[in-house]
């Protein structure tokens, strides 16, 4: 069946996912419409970037505590309603990141809540490096980004490997999630707590 490029851009419309995205959706869906952008959804490709900027002045706090009482993780994750907050897939969602920080240790949620100072010393000690290993001064600039994107993405939890399928980001994940529920979703702020031996 051939798709046409009107259909395409419905389908880009809805759901502001790729053109090569929304073709293969609707082939995939026989031409349906609806069906496209449910397939769109269950393969998590539908945009979360439409929903960004909404307001997300409801959700839930989740305690989790891991077996044997040495961690535990205290989480706020907020959607737009409390319809949404109160579904098994939400609820769903806020439990999994709680196991996850608690598996992982991110430090901070995303790159811009990571301490300045400390992205400075990383910066520092990596060119340092780079300079011992006798590297190009033309090259360090490039390397040092690459350590430094390596560096935001084992501590910021939303550039973290999702610890259940580390085929994807927890960002990823939460992006999954969101275009299945149709909401925007932040995770606000959470806190790990764990037994020093």
């Amino acid at each position: 069946m051939a798709i046409s490029a009107s259909q395409v851009k419905e389908l880009r419309d809805i759901t502001n996912a790729g053109m090569m995205d929304c073709k293969k959706a609707l082939a995939e869906a026989g031409g349906d419409l609806q069906k496209a952008v449910e397939w769109l959804r269950k393969k998590g490709i539908a945009s979360a970037s439409k929903k960004e900027g909404r307001t997300t002045n409801q959700g839930l706090v989740e305690a989790y505590i891991h077996a044997g009482g040495q961690i535990g993780v205290l989480i706020e994750v907020n959607c737009e309603t409390d319809f949404v907050a109160r579904t098994d897939d939400f609820k769903a969602l806020v439990h999994n990141l709680a196991m996850h920080i608690a598996a992982a240790s991110p430090e901070a949620v995303a790159r811009e809540e990571v301490d300045a100072v400390r992205v400075e010393q990383e910066l520092d000690i990596y060119r340092a490096q780079m300079r011992e290993q006798g590297k190009p001064e033309n090259m360090i600039d490039k390397i040092v980004t690459g350590k430094l994107d390596k560096f935001y993405g084992e501590v910021c939890l939303l550039e973290q490997k999702y610890v259940k399928d580390p085929d994807l980001t927890v960002g990823d994940y939460l992006k999954t999630v969101i275009g299945k529920l149709g909401e925007n979703m932040l995770v606000k702020r959470f806190v790990r707590f764990q037994i020093m031996h």
